[in-house]
């Protein structure tokens, strides 16, 4: 694939913390007296910002109320370091080979700048990103915000880029713009909603991804 730049989401296409995430949340919702939810319900959020998230789970909650379940959730996230075992076997690779062959590398995530900084330094990515977009300092996902905003760091039109993910989220952003995409099914969402989105190509393993990549 003859692209400029790869911006990768984070969270069940880098990194293995789909369900990580999901405890978190519910754990945090339901300390506070919220009712629990079905666990595919706090999974079918992940790629949202947070504020967005926590509005689709339980609708109708104040910005106080916002705020003390994501206080909650911090608490119970953050005592798990992303380190590098927690990639996925492989997306380590496919990150440092994309860089060598001289396309740019970047992050386009719906996690917190909070929460993405230390992710960052602790998986040993970090210095492989040519920038990253958190959904907390532009719009959350599937707006193309962040992308646009990627786009201009690099100087490039969409149709220069690719956007990898495992979410509708990432997938519906990158098609809002007009920019290729390529669905991951080791995430959150599979072939059958990945494919509502006309992506490049939705791949099952990294050696597929690799190829479609041309790597």
């Amino acid at each position: 694939m003859d692209v400029k730049a790869v911006i990768f989401d984070w969270d069940g296409t880098l990194v293995d913390s789909v369900e990580h995430i999901a405890e978190s949340l519910h754990q945090a919702a339901t300390d506070l007296g919220y009712p629990a939810l079905e666990r595919e319900a706090y999974r079918d959020i992940i790629g949202l910002g947070m504020v967005e998230a926590l509005g689709k789970l339980y609708p109708g909650l104040s910005h106080e109320e916002i705020t003390t379940i994501r206080e909650g959730y911090a608490n119970y996230f953050f005592r798990k370091i992303t380190t590098p075992q927690n990639l996925f076997e492989g997306m380590g690779d496919v990150v440092l080979d994309l860089q060598s062959s001289g396309r740019g590398c970047s992050v386009a995530t719906g996690k917190s700048r909070k929460g993405l900084d230390p992710a960052l330094v602790s998986s040993g990515l970090g210095p492989y990103f040519d920038t990253t977009r958190c959904a907390d300092e532009t719009r959350s996902k599937p707006d193309p915000r962040m992308l646009e905003e990627i786009l201009h760091f690099y100087g490039i039109k969409p149709s220069e880029a690719v956007m990898i993910g495992d979410t509708r989220y990432d997938l519906e952003m990158a098609q809002r713009i007009g920019m290729p995409s390529i669905g991951v099914e080791w995430g959150v969402h599979k072939r059958d909603v990945l494919g509502n989105y006309a992506p490049h190509a939705i791949v099952d393993t990294v050696a597929d991804l690799r190829d479609v990549l041309g790597l």
